[in-house]
C-alpha cells in the first residue's frame, strides 16, 4: 500500500499536471511521457528563465554576483565569441575548469553557440585527459590555467581558450567578449547534439554519453515536476517555501548530478547556485549561514562531515531544508542521526546515471526513514524501471535481475561507439544501468549488486580494469587485482592486491598508479602478494574469492 506521502504526492502532481495545471505532459512517439511547454532546447530554456527571473541572483561565486538577465547577457556574448571564433554547429567544445562563475557561462555560451558541451573531469590526468580529448577531437576547450597547461601538454590541435577564474567574469573570459554584436547564433533544434559527458566502464576506457537538447533539458524538467510536487505538499502542510532559494554547489559540475539536478534544475525553480571550488566542511557551513542556503546535494560523506563537525553549532545552519545525496547509499545510522544533529532537514537519495541524465528513482523525506537500503521509486510519471533477467525479459516484484530504465532523458548514445550503444539498449527502449536489484510490491528499488567491476568511492565511479592496466605497465607486476572494499566515510575504496616480480614496495606501486591516474582512482592499500592470484577454471582470476579474503 501506499506511504501517506506516496498519496500526498500523487495527489499534488495530478493538480499540477492536470486540466489547469502548470506541467503539460505529452508522449513521444515511444510512449514516454514528457514536459511539452517548457523550451526543448537549451538556448530557449536559458533565455526564457532569465525572462522569468531578471533581476533575481543566479549564481554567487565569492564576490561575484550574477543575476539571470547578466548570465543570459554574458553566456550570449560569449557564443558570439565561440561563433567567432569558428566555432560551427555540431562542434564539440570541452570545458575543463573547477567549480567557478566561468564554468557555468562556458556551459550556456556553448549550447547557444550550437556547440556540444564536453565536459571534462577536472580531476584527470595526462592520459585519461588524452582518451578523452582524442574520442571527441574537441575544436576548442575553456580551461582554467593548470587545465590549460596539461591540454596544451597533449601537443593536438585543440584551441585552448585559456581562462583566469580568479577575476571578474568579463575578464575571465575576456577572449571570448570581444565579438561584434551583430554575430548571429545558429538555430539549434530539439535533436541536435548538446553535451557529452564521460563514464567510466567496466573496460576502464571513459565513454562519452551524447545527449540532444530535448534529452538534457527533460532530464532537468523531471526533477522540476518532483520539486514543485515536494514544494505544493509543503505549502498544503503550511511550511511556506522562501520565494528565491539557495543551492550549495559541492559536487562537481561536470558530473551529471552537478549539471542536471543541481545546475539546470536550479535555473528552472529561480534557485541561486552558491558556488564551492571544493569541498570543505567548514567554509560550507560558513556560506549555508551566509546566504542563506535552502539545499544541499553531494554524496554521503559531505553529509556525515557536516554533521559531525565539532564547529556545527557555532554556525546558524537553520535556513537548510533538503540534504540530497547520490552516488552511494547513505547508511541508514546516518540518516537517524540527522534528525538530531540537524533538526528541521530532510533526505532525499536520489539513482540515476550518466547515461540518463541523472534521472532515475528518489526516496523521499519520511520514505527514505521507512525504506533507508531502497533508492525509491521511479519519478512518475516520466520513469519506468524494469527488472530483466540474462534474456531480457520483465521480471515480476521481488525477483532480482539487471536494472533497466526507460525515460525521454537517457542519452542518444556513446559518442563513437555504435556497437556499445546497441549493447546498452533493449528493443523496448530500456537502458541497461549494470546494476542489479529487485522492485518491491511499491515499485521501490533496491540495488544488490553491480554487473559491471565498478567501484563507487564518495560518488566516484572507478572501472577496477582501468586501474589493473594502469598497474600492469609498471615492469614489477606480475599479476594484479583491484577490488572494492567497504568504507564508512566513502562508501567503497579501492584497494589491490598484486604479485610482482623482484623489489616492489606498496610506496612504489602508490606513486606508479598516483603518476597516472586521478588521485581518487588511487587505491587505499597495496596487498602484495606471495603467491600466483587463485584462478577459476576459466583462467580468469577469481575476484569472488579474493573479494571475501581481502575486501570484506
Amino acid at each position: 500500500m501506499p506511504s501517506p506521502l506516496d498519496q500526498k504526492y500523487e495527489a499534488v502532481l495530478a493538480a499540477l499536471s492536470g486540466p489547469g495545471g502548470r506541467i503539460v505532459i505529452d508522449q513521444d512517439e515511444q510512449g514516454r511521457s514528457f514536459v511539452a511547454n517548457f523550451p526543448q532546447t537549451l538556448p530557449m530554456f536559458f533565455g526564457m528563465f532569465a525572462q522569468l527571473y531578471g533581476p533575481n541572483d543566479f549564481v554567487i561565486s565569492g564576490d561575484e554576483r550574477l543575476t539571470y538577465a547578466e548570465f543570459d547577457a554574458l553566456s550570449t556574448k560569449a557564443a558570439q565569441g565561440l561563433v567567432a571564433m569558428g566555432i560551427e554547429k555540431g562542434d564539440r567544445v570541452g570545458i575543463a575548469m573547477r567549480n567557478c562563475t566561468a564554468w557555468v557561462v562556458a556551459y550556456a555560451a556553448i549550447a547557444k553557440a550550437g556547440g556540444v558541451a564536453t565536459l571534462i573531469n577536472g580531476w584527470w590526468r595526462h592520459e585519461e585527459l588524452a582518451h578523452a580529448i582524442e574520442l571527441t577531437e574537441p575544436k576548442a576547450v575553456i580551461c582554467d590555467h593548470p587545465r590549460a597547461r596539461l591540454i596544451e601538454k597533449l601537443g593536438t590541435d585543440t584551441k585552448v581558450v585559456d581562462a583566469d577564474i580568479d577575476q571578474p567574469i568579463t575578464q575571465a573570459l575576456a577572449d571570448l567578449m570581444g565579438a561584434d554584436e551583430g554575430t548571429a547564433l545558429p538555430e539549434v533544434q530539439p535533436e541536435d547534439d548538446a553535451t557529452i559527458l564521460f563514464t567510466s566502464g567496466s573496460t576502464g576506457k571513459a565513454k562519452g554519453a551524447l545527449s540532444t537538447h530535448r534529452q538534457v533539458v527533460q532530464g532537468a524538467y523531471i526533477y522540476v515536476v518532483s520539486l514543485m510536487t515536494l514544494r505544493g505538499i509543503l505549502e498544503s502542510e503550511g511550511n511556506p517555501v522562501p520565494e528565491q532559494m539557495r543551492a550549495l554547489v559541492s559536487v562537481p559540475l561536470f558530473h551529471v548530478t552537478g549539471q542536471t539536478p543541481v545546475m539546470l534544475t536550479s535555473y528552472v525553480i529561480n534557485r541561486a547556485l552558491v558556488l564551492m571550488p571544493k569541498w570543505d566542511v567548514e567554509l560550507a557551513m560558513q556560506l549555508i549561514q551566509d546566504e542563506k542556503v535552502t539545499v544541499f546535494t553531494g554524496v554521503p560523506t559531505m553529509a556525515l562531515e557536516l554533521m559531525a563537525h565539532p564547529k556545527k553549532d557555532e554556525y546558524d545552519l537553520s535556513s537548510l531544508g533538503d540534504i540530497n545525496s547520490g552516488g552511494a547509499p547513505r547508511p541508514a545510522a546516518h540518516l537517524k542521526r540527522q534528525k538530531d544533529d540537524l533538526p528541521g532537514t530532510r533526505s532525499i537519495q536520489g539513482y540515476g546515471l550518466t547515461e540518463t541524465n541523472a534521472v532515475g528513482c528518489g526516496n523521499i523525506w519520511d520514505n527514505y526513514l521507512a525504506k533507508p537500503t531502497s533508492t525509491g521509486a521511479p519519478q512518475k510519471p516520466f520513469v519506468k524501471v524494469a527488472i530483466l533477467d540474462d534474456e531480457g525479459n520483465h521480471l515480476p516484484a521481488g525477483q532480482t535481475g539487471e536494472v533497466a530504465i526507460q525515460a525521454p532523458a537517457t542519452i542518444k548514445g556513446y559518442f563513437r561507439d555504435p556497437e556499445a550503444t546497441a549493447e546498452a539498449y533493449t528493443d523496448d527502449h530500456y537502458f541497461r544501468t549494470g546494476d542489479v536489484g529487485y522492485l518491491d510490491e511499491e515499485d521501490y528499488l533496491f540495488i544488490v549488486d553491480r554487473k559491471k567491476s565498478i567501484i563507487i568511492r564518495g560518488g566516484e565511479n572507478i572501472a577496477s580494469a582501468e586501474v589493473e592496466q594502469a598497474l600492469y605497465e609498471h615492469p614489477a607486476v606480475v599479476e594484479c587485482v583491484v577490488l572494492p572494499r567497504k568504507n564508512e566515510r566513502l562508501g567503497e575504496v579501492p584497494i589491490a592486491v598484486v604479485l610482482c616480480k623482484g623489489e616492489c614496495t606498496p610506496h612504489d606501486l602508490e606513486a606508479h598508479c598516483a603518476s597516472k591516474l586521478a588521485a581518487f582512482k588511487v587505491p587505499e592499500e597495496f596487498i602484495m602478494a606471495d603467491a600466483p592470484l587463485p584462478r577459476l577454471g576459466t583462467g580468469k582470476i577469481d575476484r569472488v574469492t579474493l573479494q571475501k579474503q581481502y575486501g570484506e
